[in-house]
Formats: C-alpha cells, sequence, structure tokens
C-alpha cells in the first residue's frame, strides 16, 4: 500500500480499537500510532515517512553544501596536487547521486550526528541512530518487515512508557499501527517475510501496489477504515 493509505487505515484502526478495548486516547498515544503506521518503511529512501523527514529541500542544500566542499578542497590546498582535484571531484560527485541515494546519506549524517550528541540523552539517541544506520542500508521489507520489529518497537515503547502514567496506551498504539502495516502488505503479490530466517512468506496476493485493482481495495479499506472511526467516535463515544 502507498504511504497515505498506511497512515490513514492503521492509525484509525488502532486508535478504533484502542477506544473499544477502553485505553485512553492521548495526545502521545496519536502520535506514536501515526509514525508507527508509517516506521516501517523507514528503509525505504522514497517512502512518505522519510520524504517527509528529508524533504526535498534539505537535499537541494546538501547538494549545495557539497558542491560548495569541493570548490573549498580544490582551492584551499589541503592535499597536493592532483590530489586536491581528485578529492573535489569526489566530493562534488556525491552531490549528482539520485534523490534516494542522498537520501540514504542524509540518515547516515543524521545517525552521526546523534552518536555525537548521544550523551546527552542515553541510551535514545543510540537507538535511533541503529535504528537509522540499519534501515539506510537494508533492504525494503527485510528486518523492519518482520515479527521481530514490531515486539522490537512494541518493547521499546514499553520501556519508554514505564515512567509515564499513560496505561499502557503508548506501546499498545505503536505496536499494533506497526503490526497493521505488516498485515496491509501481506495483502500484496510481494508479501512479507514475517520471521526470517524461515523462508514462510506471508502473500495473500489481493492486490499489487499501483495497479488499478490495488487502488481500488486501498479506497475500500480507507472507507472501511473511515466508517470504523466515526462509528466508534461520533456515534457511539465512550
Amino acid at each position: 500500500m502507498m504511504g497515505k493509505s498506511h497512515f490513514i487505515i492503521s492509525t484509525g484502526i488502532t486508535l478504533s480499537v484502542m477506544n473499544l478495548l477502553g485505553y485512553e486516547i492521548t495526545v502521545p498515544a496519536v502520535a506514536v500510532a501515526a509514525v508507527s503506521s508509517l516506521l516501517p518503511d523507514i528503509d525505504e529512501p522514497n517512502s512518505l515517512l522519510v520524504r517527509s523527514a528529508v524533504p526535498e529541500s534539505a537535499l537541494r542544500l546538501l547538494q549545495v553544501a557539497l558542491i560548495g566542499a569541493a570548490i573549498y578542497l580544490y582551492f584551499a590546498g589541503i592535499a597536493e596536487p592532483p590530489w586536491h582535484i581528485v578529492l573535489a571531484l569526489l566530493v562534488g560527485s556525491v552531490s549528482f547521486l539520485p534523490g534516494r541515494r542522498l537520501r540514504q546519506l542524509v540518515m547516515l549524517l543524521i545517525a552521526l550526528a546523534l552518536f555525537a550528541f548521544a550523551d546527552d540523552y542515553d541510551p535514545w539517541n543510540y537507538i535511533a541512530a541503529c535504528i537509522l544506520v540499519v534501515a539506510s542500508v537494508v533492504p525494503h521489507r527485510g528486518i523492519t518487515h518482520t515479527l521481530y520489529a514490531v515486539a522490537g518497537w512494541g518493547a521499546l515503547l514499553y520501556f519508554v512508557s514505564l515512567g509515564m502514567n499513560d496505561g499502557g496506551s503508548l506501546w499498545i498504539a505503536g505496536g499494533l499501527s506497526y503490526a497493521l502495516h505488516l498485515l496491509a502488505d501481506s495483502l500484496t503479490q510481494r508479501g512479507i517475510t514475517p520471521l526470517p530466517p524461515l523462508p514462510f512468506k506471508l502473500r495473500l496476493k489481493l492486490m499489487s501496489t499501483g495497479t488499478k485493482k490495488g487502488s481500488g481495495v486501498e479506497k475500500v479499506c480507507i472507507v472501511l477504515t473511515l466508517l470504523l472511526v466515526v462509528y466508534v467516535f461520533v456515534i457511539t463515544p465512550s
């Protein structure tokens, strides 16, 4: 499914189920459910989550900075000729990478920055940095689309929320929304491999992303989700 569909469906169903089960719908829980609905696709540089976090303007700024760095290396005399030319060309050439690769580079740079200042927010900056490093190098629908990732994300949120009086809503929101994303991806032709290295694939083949049939299935799921949200929060509010 597309990012916007994941966002609407996973977030809507998660909050509705939580409300029906009597969990408090807090602002942090809503935010976590929304982020978790897109988080599995952090391993895809062109996904909605990554494009929102690293917009085109940031990529253009990075390209300008790289070209500026290449010019500086050429004239600064840091390296002896002809190595100053080689160094400048290497740095400058990075600015011409496609957007997908540039976003991966930005993710790695952010991870390095988090590692550098992680002591201020230990251990969460280390955790975020490790997630970014892994997400920038693993293939799409790899480790982030497994039950291990669901368990890991849910456990992380659980320990984060130990000092909060949220009644467990934070980790329930995150874990459920994340799992719903994987369930939606299991409907596609490609499916997911939920328990690697076991070769078992969860692939129901009900739709294919980018096709007319796939678009129709997404729209039906969105409509059903919105109907559920209206029923839970408007018609029968708790």
